[in-house]
């Protein structure tokens, strides 16, 4: 195993990182990818991403290559991670950082000849890495963006205070305000996002029928126009909510690729969700933000690159399960009318200063 005082010393021409495999994870690492690229401008960087995940980093300034594969669908399958493996050792990686934890993911950068492995110390894979790092002791009091930076303090990386950023490009915008244009949202409109689900479970959901009083509310000022997001597993919840809604809501649940959503969300006058993906991609976006916390920790997971947080800190909470046991308290003591004065508050600061 490696010492700190060689890994100090790299000076990797080559480096590869597994990226994580949750949306929001994933954005959250990207400070990592800006890091990497500060300290070594000229190596090739290479992001590996499960499945579609790659779609965020496509315009990634200090990203060189994005390494797409799909999850293997068992051990038994090896030729598919045999395939994973050929593509490592093909790549002949100098530096690995391995931003997950599972022992899965370091045995393949040890199979496939990754060189100077580095992760945390988890899931008993420390034989299989150059560098184990002790996972943090504090890290449910710390933000996960700093956990992720942790893991370039061997490499001589200090702590930085870069926050995740993402990027779409002038096309991709253009595209969205022309889809926009087709919807009658025009110049002057306030576009309010609204994600009303999660991935992980109905623990971080505020309530549907609250997500529709709040709706109504909005739309009592002429000018608010309100877009709907979700993914496929979320569509028919957002279908229930936009049932019977005028035209200006309009429902994208299930409709856009991860482009998209990404240049939509960039679009949105203010935004508002759940601990979700979509929460970190608005933070990273610089789109002003009403996020709602429940069962999930926000200062282990808010949005690090700003936003307004409502948390009303039930003496569970947060409790990290799918769904609540009891009575749901953290999601159902968050009122509309605190929602709405919020979001009005941050539309009546960005109408007109949004570029």
């Amino acid at each position: 195993m490696s010492t700190l005082k060689n890994f100090k010393s790299l000076q990797p021409k080559n480096i590869i990182i597994r990226m994580p495999n949750w949306l929001g994870d994933l954005v959250m690492a990207t400070p990592v990818l800006t890091d990497l690229r500060h300290q070594w401008p000229q190596a090739k960087i290479t992001a590996m991403c499960q499945g579609a995940l790659g779609l965020v980093l496509q315009e990634d300034p200090h990203v060189d290559e994005i390494f797409n594969f799909k999850k293997p669908s068992g051990w038994i399958h090896r030729h598919e991670h045999n395939e994973i493996i050929e593509s490592l050792r093909k790549g002949h990686y100098d530096l690995g950082i391995l931003l997950t934890n599972s022992l899965s993911s370091a045995w393949r950068y040890w199979r496939g000849d990754v060189k100077n492995k580095i992760g945390y110390a988890t899931h008993l894979r420390s034989w299989l890495l150059d560098f184990a790092i002790p996972y943090p002791d504090n890290k449910e009091y710390q933000h996960q963006v700093i956990t992720y930076k942790m893991l370039l303090q061997p490499l001589g990386i200090p702590l930085s205070h870069t926050p995740p950023k993402l990027y779409v490009t002038t096309e991709e915008q253009h595209a969205i305000k022309e889809w926009l244009t087709k919807y009658g949202i025009k110049a002057g409109d306030i576009i309010v996002g609204i994600n009303p689900g999660a991935a992980y479970g109905s623990a971080k959901c505020w309530l549907p029928e609250r997500f529709k009083e709040l709706s109504q509310l909005l739309l009592q000022d002429p000018k608010v126009k309100i877009l709907y997001f979700g993914d496929k597993s979320g569509a028919s919840l957002v279908n229930e909510l936009c049932l019977g809604m005028p035209e200006r809501v309009i429902n994208l649940a299930g409709k856009t690729t991860l482009r998209e959503l990404m240049a939509f969300i960039h679009a949105c006058t203010v935004f508002l969700t759940n601990d979700s993906g979509p929460m970190h991609i608005t933070s990273a976006m610089g789109t002003p933000l009403v996020a709602l916390f429940g069962s999930t920790s926000d200062v282990a997971t808010g949005p690090y690159a700003g936003g307004i947080v409502i948390h009303k800190h039930a003496a569970c909470s947060p409790c990290y399960r799918r769904e609540c046991p009891i009575d749901f308290r953290c999601m159902t003591r968050i009122e509309v009318d605190e929602v709405y004065s919020q979001l009005r508050k941050l539309f009546e600061k960005a109408v007109g200063c949004k570029p």
